[in-house]
């Protein structure tokens, strides 16, 4: 008995090893090398694999028949020169693919850098928290908030003027946020905002709020806002 036992054991552990050496999984996490850069939240894998950084969305730079937004170079850059060549750790949330079979992943370098969050606390990205992967969206929230009471990065500019210029005086509205920080992403027109008490609470269109809230996460239905842990507002 105590030898079958033991050979359950040994099967186990060699199944074990071939999932781990296999396809990503739900939840799981693998080594890899990046090879190049492609824009800010995207890169490629000594694999050929391309990984796509989740939670976060830095300007684009190389998207077809879109043009450079601002502080992409800048932030495609920084990326280049924190991951070429880097050995990382990739962890995986719900979904391991998107639907371009790209690789979602959070990354780690080897010091333990959470690259996913330096990103958004750094202000070279904004967060964009795309139900069922979500296990670090309040984390990339508080990051983005900092970036943005602290004026790095993309926050520090506004239609190409310095940080120090938005500053209103006491006879002058507040400006708003800048026009890219507040365009929906493809199909997704939901906002979702955390006011001052801590509450996440969405906003529809059309609804009361929607025009003067500020968005700091999109959602395409009321579904996925729920699930990110926001409420409707009450009545």
């Amino acid at each position: 008995m105590k030898r079958i036992t033991i050979a359950l054991a040994l099967v186990a552990s060699l199944l074990g090893a071939c999932s781990s050496s296999g396809q990503p999984q739900p939840n799981g996490e693998m080594e890899a090398t990046v090879e190049r850069v492609v824009d800010g939240d995207t890169v490629e894998l000594s694999t050929g694999e391309k990984v796509r950084l989740i939670g976060v969305d830095t300007p684009e730079t190389v998207k077809p028949n879109t043009p450079v937004q601002p502080y992409g170079k800048e932030a495609s850059d920084y990326s280049k020169k924190l991951l070429t060549g880097q050995r990382v750790k990739l962890k995986f949330d719900v979904e391991p693919y998107d639907k371009y079979k790209r690789l979602l992943a959070y990354m780690y370098l080897p010091d333990g850098t959470f690259v996913n969050e330096k990103l958004v606390r750094e202000g070279y990205a904004r967060i964009m928290t795309i139900p069922p992967n979500v296990a670090h969206a309040d984390l990339f929230l508080a990051a983005e908030r900092e970036a943005r009471e602290q004026n790095r990065g993309l926050w520090g500019k506004s239609a190409g003027q310095p940080a120090q210029a938005q500053t209103p005086s006491a006879m002058q509205p507040a400006p708003k946020a800048p026009a890219s920080s507040q365009t929906p992403p493809e199909g997704k027109r939901i906002k979702g905002n955390i006011n001052a008490k801590g509450e996440k609470i969405y906003h529809v269109p059309g609804s009361a709020s929607y025009e003067q809230t500020k968005a700091e996460m999109w959602f395409a239905t009321e579904e996925e806002a729920k699930a990110a842990g926001f409420r409707a507002p009450k009545r």
